[in-house]
């Protein structure tokens, strides 16, 4: 089984900036995606960011032109760096990997999750 562990998550005042970092135990080459998902207090989990294996990048309107998703395959480890962070950003952010565009073929994995506080 894939192990999905983020890191990087911290407290941060508005306008400020983190990056996360997603290692996994093994190649991340071929999953068909990777996203970031957040949970704020009290809120539905919701997509923030994702990348295709083939590098297409789609992003949250909430997050666009602020986040930026990425991979380093060498690495194993999927990135996500967030700039001019909002109190309303604040949240739990997950790594989740995708093997299948296909749903029913699908196998998911996730992190543990790493808190984001954006806050003065």
């Amino acid at each position: 089984q894939v192990q999905l562990v983020e890191s990087g998550g911290g407290l941060v005042q508005p306008g400020g900036s983190l990056k996360l970092s997603c290692a996994a135990s093994g190649s991340i080459s071929n999953f068909y995606a990777m996203n970031w998902y957040r949970q704020g207090p009290g809120s539905q989990r919701e997509l923030v960011a994702s990348i295709t294996s083939g590098g297409t990048t789609n992003y949250a309107d909430s997050v666009k032109g602020r986040f930026s998703i990425s991979r380093d395959n060498a690495k194993n480890t999927l990135y996500l760096q967030m700039n001019s962070l909002k109190p309303e950003d604040t949240a739990v952010y997950y790594c989740h990997a995708a093997t299948s565009m296909f749903p029913v073929r699908t196998k998911n994995y996730w992190g543990q999750g790493t808190q984001v506080t954006v806050s003065s």
